[in-house]
């Protein structure tokens, strides 16, 4: 390739500079600066944007705070809720014991309700039974009564019983068997009464004073007439003034003598001479004795009863002083009890068990 060639311009001037403007003074720059409307639109939204930023900041922490205040108060409402739950779980849990013991209470008593509805059920359709059977339970005591034991008064009141129930009952059909039962009951009524509470107290009472019944071979002769000799000197010599010399000394020598010798006038026999060792058996013996005349008094044994308390006045006779008040209160009682009559003709019950049985069969057969 060739190199290109300069070829001369066809008039070549000098290069001039360009004469430079001249600068606008400052005030007029901001003046004009003011007066161009987007910096004025700038300006407002960035003042908008402070303000808006400002604003936010502030909401933000108020924001802050009342969740904080909230979560706090929320934390608080979250204990007492916990604590107002397990107190009503507490409190639920006691509920339901007392609601299961109300229900068990309530099973219990609707039981006992049934078993009452059907006992009263069961006694309205057998009240005629029922009746019956009380009465010939009475009747059966009152026999009892009177044949193992001689109870008349327990006799009677158990026919009494029997009585007032069958008066409690309007039906015509046991009339008849009021009747027969008041006849048992006026035969009762009829007996002659044995005191046999009286005539036991009066037996305790013998039993009772026999250990400190004194002995016959115990017994001092009685010297009144010397006591009462010696009680009249004193009063002789404190009227005379002094007594002499022999008289003292015959008083003195008659006390010594008293002391020494012992006389005794016995106007019956000699009373039996016991050892010591023998005198707690007589008082056992005695009062056995006595026991076996209680328990005859209880069975109504008329023989056996006369034969014990006669046995018992021979030995009071026989081994203890009959002078002293102790002994002659035993020999009444036992003297008393032996003329008591305890033995009575007793009737039976047969005719009121027969016309209960009667009764019985007749209900049967209809």
């Amino acid at each position: 390739m060739s190199e290109p060639v300069d070829q001369p311009s066809a008039s070549v001037s000098p290069a001039v500079p360009a004469p430079e403007r001249a600068a606008p003074p400052a005030g007029k720059a901001w003046r004009g600066a003011w007066k161009n409307p987007w910096l004025i639109v700038a300006l407002v939204a960035l003042a908008l944007a402070s303000w808006q930023w400002i604003e936010t900041r502030a909401r933000l922490a108020r924001t802050q705070q009342e969740l904080a205040r909230r979560l706090a108060d929320s934390d608080t409402v979250a204990r007492e809720s916990r604590a107002l739950s397990k107190m009503t779980q507490e409190q639920l849990a006691a509920l339901q014991g007392k609601l299961g013991e109300l229900e068990a209470k309530v099973a219990e008593s609707k039981s006992q309700q049934a078993t009452l509805e059907t006992l009263y059920r069961d006694l309205a359709r057998n009240r005629d039974e029922w009746a019956l059977a009380e009465v010939e339970q009475g009747v059966t005591l009152a026999a009892q009564q009177l044949q193992l034991a001689g109870n008349v008064p327990g006799a009677m009141l158990a026919l009494q019983a029997a009585d007032v129930r069958l008066a409690g009952n309007t039906r015509p059909q046991f009339i008849g068997l009021r009747k027969v039962l008041l006849r048992d009951l006026e035969r009762l009524r009829a007996l002659p009464q044995i005191d046999l509470a009286g005539i036991n107290l009066r037996l305790e009472s013998v039993i009772v004073a026999v250990d400190a019944l004194p002995f016959a071979v115990d017994a001092r002769p009685r010297d009144e007439g010397w006591a009462r000799l010696a009680a009249a000197a004193p009063a002789a010599s404190t009227d005379k003034g002094a007594l002499a010399y022999w008289q003292q000394l015959a008083a003195q020598f008659w006390a010594e003598l008293r002391s020494l010798v012992r006389i005794q006038r016995f106007d019956r026999e000699e009373p039996a001479l016991l050892a010591p060792g023998q005198a707690f058996f007589l008082r056992e013996n005695l009062k056995l004795r006595l026991l076996n005349a209680r328990l005859a008094l209880l069975g109504h044994d008329q023989w056996t009863f006369r034969n014990e308390l006669k046995q018992a006045q021979s030995w009071l006779d026989r081994y203890f002083d009959g002078r002293e008040p102790s002994v002659q209160t035993a020999q009444g009682s036992l003297k008393q009890l032996s003329s008591a009559e305890i033995n009575i003709d007793l009737p039976n019950l047969n005719e009121s068990l027969s016309a209960i049985k009667n009764f019985k069969l007749g209900k049967e057969g209809r």
